[in-house]
Order: C-alpha cells, then sequence, then structure tokens
C-alpha cells in the first residue's frame, strides 16, 4: 500500500516528466544525427556542402578579432542573465515572496503615484541590467546565401561533423542568424515585454491595453526566456566541443592561439558566479534592497 502511495505521488510530481522526456529526447537525437550523415553523404547532400560550406563573406572591413571591450562584457553578459533566468524562475514559481520590497518616494526619485509593493526575487530581477553588445558588423547577415549556409553548417553540426570554421575572423552562418536573433530580436522582446509587465508601470501603461494587452508581454516573455536557456545550452556546449581551448581564449583572453589562458580566466569567472549565487539569499538580498526601500516581510 505505501509503495503504491509512492508510485502515485511520483506519478503526479514535476521529475515525472523526465522518466520518459529524456530517453525521447536521446532516441530523437540519434535519429537526427543518422539522418544528418546520410544526407551528408548522399550525391546530393555533398553537392551542397560544396556549393555551401556554412559561412558566407563579411562586409569588406569588418573587424578581426576580439577587442577587450568584447572580452569583459562577454562575462557580465553571462553573469547577468544567469541571475534574470534565475530570479525570472523564481518569480514563475514562488508562491510567497521570503519578504516585499516597496521603494522610498523619495530622494532622486519621486513620482505622483503610491510606491508598488513588489516581491524581492522580483526586486532583483528588475535591478539587474543585461549587457547587449557585440561587434555587430559581424552578427547582422548581408547577403540571401546566408540561409542555405546555415542549413549547410546545422547538418554539418547534426551529422556530427563539425563545420570548418574560424571565428576569430568569422563566425559561421548558424551563428551568425543565432546571435542575430539573440541580439536584435530575443533581447528586444525580453525588455519591451518585461517593461509591459512590470508593477508600477503596467498602470502607467494601461491606455495601450487594447493594442499591446498585458496578457500578451505575459505570453512572450517566459517562451523569450526559454529560448535563452536554449540558446545557452547549445551555445556552451558547442564552445566545449568544437574547440574548447581555441574558442575560450577568443571569448575572454584575446588570443587567437591554444592556450590555457582563456580556460583560466572562464574558470575564474564561473567560479565566481557560484559565489555570487550562493550568495544571493533573502537575507543578503534583503540588506541590499533596503538601501533604496523598505523591506517587509
Amino acid at each position: 500500500m505505501q509503495d503504491t502511495t509512492r508510485w502515485a505521488t511520483f506519478r503526479t510530481g514535476r521529475w515525472f516528466t523526465l522518466v520518459w522526456l529524456v530517453p525521447v529526447i536521446l532516441v530523437l537525437m540519434v535519429i537526427v544525427v543518422l539522418a544528418a550523415k546520410a544526407i551528408s553523404s548522399a550525391e546530393f547532400g555533398r553537392d551542397f556542402l560544396a556549393s555551401y560550406p556554412g559561412q558566407s563573406a563579411l562586409p569588406e572591413g569588418a573587424p578581426v578579432g576580439f577587442p577587450a571591450w568584447v572580452q569583459w562584457q562577454h562575462f557580465l553578459n553571462s553573469f547577468f542573465i544567469l541571475f534574470i533566468i534565475r530570479t525570472g524562475w523564481q518569480v514563475r514559481t514562488t508562491k510567497r515572496p521570503p519578504a516585499y520590497w516597496t521603494r522610498n518616494n523619495s530622494g532622486l526619485i519621486k513620482t505622483k503615484n503610491p510606491p508598488v509593493r513588489i516581491g524581492l526575487h522580483l526586486w532583483l530581477h528588475l535591478s539587474v541590467l543585461v549587457f547587449v553588445t557585440g561587434q555587430w558588423v559581424r552578427i547582422v547577415p548581408t547577403s540571401w546565401d546566408i540561409v542555405p549556409n546555415a542549413v549547410s553548417a546545422g547538418l554539418q553540426y547534426a551529422s556530427l561533423n563539425w563545420p570548418t570554421e574560424d571565428g576569430w575572423v568569422n563566425y559561421n552562418a548558424l551563428q551568425t542568424l543565432s546571435y542575430f536573433v539573440i541580439v536584435f530580436i530575443a533581447a528586444p522582446l525580453a525588455l519591451l515585454t518585461g517593461i509591459r509587465m512590470a508593477p508600477g508601470l503596467a498602470g502607467a501603461f494601461r491606455s495601450l491595453e487594447k493594442i499591446y494587452p498585458i496578457k500578451v508581454a505575459r505570453a512572450i516573455h517566459f517562451p523569450v526566456m526559454i529560448f535563452f536557456v536554449a540558446f545557452i545550452v547549445v551555445h556552451v556546449t558547442l564552445v566545449l566541443a568544437t574547440g574548447a581551448l581555441r574558442n575560450l581564449n577568443h571569448m575572454y583572453a584575446g588570443r587567437d592561439d591554444i592556450s590555457w589562458w582563456g580556460f583560466g580566466i572562464f574558470a575564474a569567472s564561473v567560479l565566481l558566479m557560484v559565489v555570487a549565487w550562493i550568495a544571493a539569499r533573502p537575507s543578503i538580498l534583503a540588506s541590499i534592497a533596503g538601501i533604496t526601500g523598505s523591506v517587509r516581510r
């Protein structure tokens, strides 16, 4: 009887989905790899890959390499997006926040409307800044051949034959499209929908309810977060699987060689993020939030 009760509890739990979801995903991945290998080895597949190697030409004068400001902001992007995703998930899943923050209607920020009380997780979510940076010339498609080249790059990735590339000079077409979507579509969508839902601002935008309902903002905001998570998982996996030392040197050390400099900086940044993750406890957050408002449980 007790075993039956435990099984019934497990079946209704959130982890039960993984029992069938993980094997299904693994089977689908095997099918994709086998299909990609079959296509790339066929005559029409070989001709397609020869015509579209997976990389589009850059405009004349496009920058080579990664300047220092791109390197340190790559860390900031990773650091801030980590806590944006964490706090966004907490806001969505926490029924009762550990504390509530109300801003002080004094000092530099004064409004006619009374301050709005928000949960501590939401306070951190709104306080984090997203730095959208990058050398835009390298991530904006300039030719329609970016589409078949992206298909080619995807086919090569799926067949486990990584496309020949040199990220120091030029991203492959699939990378270019992915970075373009992240910077110029997903990030603005996250910002615009987040502002529309923000407590205090939602009332100010009430006149937009007919053309931009808050329900639409909510319906868009969460899938955008899922897209960011999926992109990060794939991005980090490919960085580590397609030449980790050289890729990390590009991203963190500004070097086009194979050495441990980039990995060392990357490891230090991960350690810093782990420390910040552990330190972001309600008691510490309440102390920081108390600087700009009042915190009550």
